[in-house]
């Protein structure tokens, strides 16, 4: 494979640390890599130093000549008044952009829930951080290099980027770096690992689940080699106390020891013990949904959200939550922890229950932001029981911190001082010491590496108690909960097959909507119930947003008809190329708006 990229000798130091000592390394034509490590190893420094953004200490990054490098960062670059199709496409022609099946395909992928005429100062965060991957996946590039792609992607979204990625860069082709926490990308994209840890990068070999089960052996021989060592001090000291020679062999590496400890591993749960103690907590009642709904307020009468919710949601439940932004997932979590009152219907919650949410906006903390973790943690109960029957055990506050990986270091640092993984940590210890027994997670892993992570599902694996999950991260989702919901239109549906199901459903929503606007282009006939089922909720939503869209464009188009028709006036008669130029727009403008003209009149149908 062509070399593309290297890294020699890379030296990183900040004030308070080394973050690299000499590391080597390098991409090549083909190269699907994934990074991982904790948070603050040097990740994404890593990327800008590969990127050329940041220079190192010493060391060098050499590049093939002509090489053609494509960065996604943690920030934009855009300027708060540059539109949507600015940002994308610069000032490319519109029937340019628009005739390329694969800038097409990125627009309808990630941004074609927005307005491309709005502002980008207009938009939230993680819109943003859409228009941004979008305008960088548009482009041509050698080199992809990604730091944290996946944010702000509900699950329909990484498992377009996935197939995108593995589509626009196939094997030998290119070469991709990916710094990301969502392990089902990891294992879906990439083909290496690196490590970045204790100043160094480490390879391996395969994705997510491979760099596992080979960090595990890896472990497990370093464990074994501190063991061997061990016993070859205490022999060397018998041998200088008796004076006779000690004597070892070097134990053959056995290729099967990981397999081996999957094997002895017992399941991550044990379902039966957690159900039985759930519901001596809980009673049989939880909390039951009967025949809900939620409209919320407006002068055309209101928007419904949700409709006909029934969920009878048992003591010991693991369900995760799945729907497309604005579905109302958020709004049936409201719904459930009594902050939100039904439209229509009842919500009925057991005598015992008590509810805690780990939320997106790090609420609990702002009381306490000038505190010390220490003393935070001195306030809590001094106990917390992780697991049930013979393998319960009795946590300490400052145990329960060291699995959420805080370190000694730590505990005197203000709350406020923290980072983002940090705080997220700390306000999963202060829920948990509240020893709730129905326990709502928001988007849960905001912030967190895959070792936290991991630490986290350690945690919830134990947990005796109710749980309910929304999330994008398919592999949290699939790994915490035993079933999964989907909130469709507006109604909540079974998943029994999970994630992969609800893309199929949404897949299929998509094709009528498609099929029910080529009905509408051709002419053929369409039952209304089938049309009104393929732009109900979102996509009608977005048929509203297109027609809007159309109108703007439309304007714009009679206003260049306008100018060009000035300029004919204008032309000189006698220089035919330039007249045929001239009349050669006009001709693009008439098919152009011809275009937008039936496609408006299309959606019009639909829509009613």
């Amino acid at each position: 494979m062509a070399h593309l990229l290297g890294a020699e000798r890379l030296h990183l130091e900040f004030p308070t640390r080394v973050v690299f000592d000499e590391i080597t390394l390098g991409l090549a034509d083909g190269d699907r890599i994934g990074i991982v490590g904790r948070n603050g190893d040097g990740k994404s420094s890593l990327l800008r130093m590969l990127s050329g953004e940041q220079e190192p200490d010493s060391g060098r990054v050499t590049r093939r000549s002509g090489l053609r490098v494509g960065v996604l960062t943690q920030r934009d670059d855009f300027g708060a008044s540059r539109t949507v199709g600015e940002a994308i496409v610069g000032d490319t022609a519109e029937h340019e952009w628009a005739g390329d099946p694969r800038i097409r395909d990125v627009i309808a992928g990630l941004v074609a829930d927005l307005d491309w005429e709005a502002a980008l100062g207009e938009l939230s965060g993680g819109q943003r951080r859409r228009v941004s991957l979008a305008a960088l996946l548009v482009g041509d590039w050698d080199v992809l290099l990604l730091d944290e792609p996946t944010n702000h992607l509900d699950v329909e979204g990484v498992a377009w980027l996935a197939e995108h990625l593995k589509v626009r860069w196939p094997a030998s082709s290119g070469a991709l770096a990916v710094v990301t926490h969502d392990r089902w990308f990891l294992d879906e994209v990439c083909t290496a690992t690196w490590e970045v840890h204790d100043r160094i990068v480490e390879p391996f070999e395969g994705g997510y689940a491979a760099y596992v089960l080979q960090r595990v052996e890896r472990d497990r021989m370093a464990a074994a080699s501190e063991a061997k060592r061990q016993n070859l001090m205490r022999k060397e000291l018998a041998w200088l106390r008796r004076g006779a020679p000690a004597r070892t062999s070097k134990p053959k590496f056995r290729i099967d020891a990981a397999n081996q400890l999957i094997e002895n591993e017992p399941p991550v749960r044990d379902s039966v013990s957690l159900s039985r103690l759930a519901t001596a907590r809980l009673g049989k009642d939880v909390v039951d949904l009967e025949r809900v709904a939620y409209r919320y307020d407006g002068d055309d009468g209101g928007r419904e959200v949700l409709r006909d919710i029934e969920w009878r949601i048992a003591p010991g439940e693991r369900t995760g939550i799945l729907g497309q932004n604005g579905a109302g997932k958020s709004t049936l979590l409201r719904l459930i922890d009594g902050s939100l009152t039904p439209t229509a219907g009842r919500v009925k919650r057991g005598k015992t229950v008590k509810i805690a949410e780990l939320t997106q906006q790090l609420d609990e903390l702002d009381a306490v932001a000038d505190d010390r973790v220490s003393d935070v943690v001195g306030r809590l109960r001094t106990s917390y029981v992780s697991g049930s029957g013979s393998s319960a055990v009795e946590l300490t506050p400052g145990q329960l911190l060291e699995r959420l990986g805080f370190t000694s270091a730590q505990l005197s640092t203000p709350v406020r001082d923290l980072s983002g993984g940090q705080k997220r940590r700390l306000q999963l210890l202060l829920i948990l010491m509240e020893e709730p027994n129905v326990l709502i997670l928001d988007e849960p892993t905001n912030d967190l590496d895959t070792d936290m992570l991991a630490a986290m599902e350690d945690l919830l694996d134990s947990w005796p108690g109710t749980l309910l999950v929304v999330s994008h991260d398919r592999y949290l989702l699939e790994r915490v909960t035993d079933q999964q919901y989907a909130v469709l239109d507006g109604r909540l549906r079974h998943l029994p097959r999970g994630v992969e199901e609800y893309l199929e459903l949404r897949r299929a929503q998509e094709r009528a909507a498609a099929n029910a606007l080529r009905a509408a282009a051709t002419g053929s006939p369409l039952p209304a119930a089938a049309a009104a089922s393929a732009l109900s909720g979102s996509d009608r939503r977005a048929a509203e947003k297109e027609v809007a869209s159309i109108d703007r464009r439309l304007e714009r188009i009679s206003a260049e008809r306008t100018e060009v028709h000035a300029a004919f006036a204008e032309h000189d008669q006698s220089d035919y190329a330039g007249l045929q130029r001239l009349q050669a727009r006009l001709q693009e403008l008439d098919d152009r708006e011809s275009e937008l003209e039936t496609r408006w009149l299309e959606l019009g149908e639909l829509l009613g």
